[in-house]
């Protein structure tokens, strides 16, 4: 059972895998099991906090049990509707909760609907949304006609449903409910920076709208080995992008990858290879609307930004914000980041990634013009600055990184086979086969794998991605060599780690990366290893908490997720999975 929550200083932490999510592609909400809104950024992604409680800060929306109880939830087919199960020592209580979809850019609802499935229900609600990471509590408060009104910072709040709350001394809003047997009753909150609509949204109509959105965003997937797993990550993925077809990298920031290790993100941003990763894995599924809206935010950035394109962007393709430390204690293990410096780096590999994408929408016949002119602009930042040192795919010390120029090498081939005017297709692959001799000479290793880079040769799960993606072929002397060496080196049951960062247990570096283990799933399945397959794809698709939900990292040995949460990219490569392990093996044996 979940500590109990101490009524001073809000709704402590649990771990990570105990997390559900509400998103409606503008903003999403970390729920955790005392059915407390710990994390709610408002009134987009990257704004500040007016839940945050899972960093430290102060905040939070909670509709919770009066007796004692076990928790569980589940997701309602297809959505990010999630519902809250509470089996007390009275009977059993739900909560319906969901951001209303898709998400109103300028202001959020947040509807939340208890219901006593067995027995009455005594359910407790506390509302304290402070804004600015817990800096600004409630002003101006008021109620009339039974609705509430307040000043949150530079938000505007409503509450209805809650005409019988009561403002504690510490300030928050506190309400009992006891609905009857079968009774529901509903709660909304509304919180905008511009201006509030006269009345507040009918819940019965917000319900509506939401469950047909979601029952139209998300496909079927039949096809995949795991559909409804798949159906989920594609649900995840719709939730984390906006309107403006940008999908952010994770719903939260600074939740510690390693305890005490310094190593905390802002990932509230969409990073251009994320975007990629997802388009790619909604292509393997078929032409859905997730593809475009990767594309058309891709595109956009590289017409743009074309040479000097960043790795990643605000939902709205502003620069990402200078990296800040904030003034609160942090998840466990961890302290409080906002913004982050990868808007000072170059990453070869992205263009690459785009290229791919660019190239599998062409392959649906969804690539338009301003796609084809992106593609252009794409060759051409990798012809100029292919030679130059980078970050990477795991955003190090600038390198040449051998991934990189493999991963660029296979978006040339893939775009000039897409479709490419006759004129440009041999300029491309002449290209590609100048960067993939240069990397052959120079980072091959003296046992005939591949090496991370000309002056390090190490081993790196990424170089996992080349052969997958057409850089060079499954039966390839260095593809095979460097799958059997991630296998000895790299591998601890069926999990993958990046690569070896000090001596010593794999583990007491960092967890085992999640994405990589799907990859591996694809590599065994291109080398025609189908058992091995799906040894690696149900491995990590274990990595998961109750929700569903991956983390960047897995703790292999303590089972807990690490890092933030969910992980766009893992998400995308779990789908992509399931579709590709479904599809004949033509690789060696």
């Amino acid at each position: 059972m979940p500590p109990q929550a101490h009524p001073h200083r809000g709704f402590p932490p649990y771990v990570l895998r105990e997390y559900a999510l509400l998103a409606d592609g503008e903003r999403g909400a970390l729920l955790g099991p005392r059915g407390d809104v710990a994390w709610l950024c408002a009134p987009c992604w990257h704004s500040e906090a007016v839940f945050s409680s899972l960093i430290g800060g102060a905040g939070y929306y909670a509709v919770t049990p009066v007796d004692e109880f076990v928790w569980g939830g589940y997701y309602e087919q297809g959505s990010l509707v999630w519902r809250s199960r509470w089996v007390t020592s009275t009977g059993i209580v739900e909560c319906r909760e969901a951001l209303a979809f898709p998400g109103d850019p300028e202001r959020l609802v947040l509807v939340r609907r208890v219901v006593a499935v067995e027995h009455d229900a005594h359910v407790r609600v506390l509302l304290d949304p402070r804004a600015g990471f817990g800096q600004h509590p409630m002003t101006d408060l008021s109620k009339d006609h039974g609705i509430w009104t307040a000043t949150c910072g530079p938000l505007r709040m409503r509450w209805s449903g809650a005409a019988q709350a009561r403002r504690r001394s510490g300030g928050e809003l506190a309400l009992t409910l006891r609905p009857a047997t079968g009774e529901h009753h509903d709660l909304v909150l509304e919180l905008t920076s511009g201006r509030l609509p006269d009345r507040p949204p009918d819940p019965d109509a917000v319900w509506e709208a939401t469950e047909h959105a979601w029952s139209v965003a998300v496909p079927d997937l039949a096809d995949s080995v795991a559909p409804r797993d798949a159906r989920h990550a594609y649900a995840v993925l719709r939730g984390l992008t906006s309107h403006g077809g940008g999908m952010v990298a994770a719903a939260t920031m600074s939740l510690p990858e390693r305890a005490e290790q310094g190593r905390n993100y802002d990932y509230r941003y969409v990073w251009i290879r994320d975007q990629a990763f997802t388009g790619q894995a909604i292509a393997a599924a078929g032409a859905h609307p997730l593809l475009d809206e990767a594309v058309r935010f891709v595109s956009a950035r590289l017409l743009d930004d074309g040479p000097d394109l960043a790795p990643a962007y605000t939902i709205l393709g502003g620069p990402v914000p200078d990296q800040r430390t904030l003034d609160l204690p942090g998840y466990p293990g961890g302290h409080d980041i906002t913004g982050n410096h990868v808007n000072a780096q170059f990453q070869l590999d992205a263009y690459g990634e785009a290229l791919l994408l660019l190239a599998a929408a062409a392959g649906h016949d969804h690539l338009d013009a301003d796609g084809w002119r992106a593609a252009e602009t794409a060759v051409a930042a990798i012809g100029a600055r292919w030679t130059q040192p980078e970050a990477g795919i795991w955003e190090l010390q600038p390198r040449n990184w051998t991934e990189s120029r493999l991963i660029c090498v296979a978006g040339l081939r893939a775009i000039a086979s897409a479709g490419a005017p006759p004129a440009q297709t041999g300029a491309w692959l002449a290209l590609a086969e100048r960067i993939l001799a240069e990397t052959a000479a120079t980072s091959t290793h003296s046992s005939g794998r591949w090496q991370r880079g000309p002056d390090d040769d190490g081993l790196d799960a990424a170089l996992l991605l080349p052969p997958l993606r057409g850089a060079v072929p499954a039966d390839d002397p260095r593809t095979v060599s460097t799958v059997s060496a991630l296998l000895e080196e790299l591998a601890d049951d069926h999990f993958l780690y990046r690569f070896r960062q000090q001596p010593g247990p794999l583990a007491n570096a960092e967890g085992a990366f999640v994405l990589c283990g799907f990859v591996m799933a694809m590599a065994q399945h291109q080398q025609g290893n189908q058992i091995e397959a799906f040894r690696w794809f149900e491995r990590n698709r274990a990595t998961c908490g109750p929700p569903g939900l991956f983390a960047e990292e897995y703790d292999v040995a303590q089972r807990q997720l690490r890092g933030n949460l969910p992980q766009a990219f893992v998400h995308a490569l779990m789908l992509e999975a399931s579709i590709r392990l479904a599809e004949p093996t033509a690789g060696p044996r």
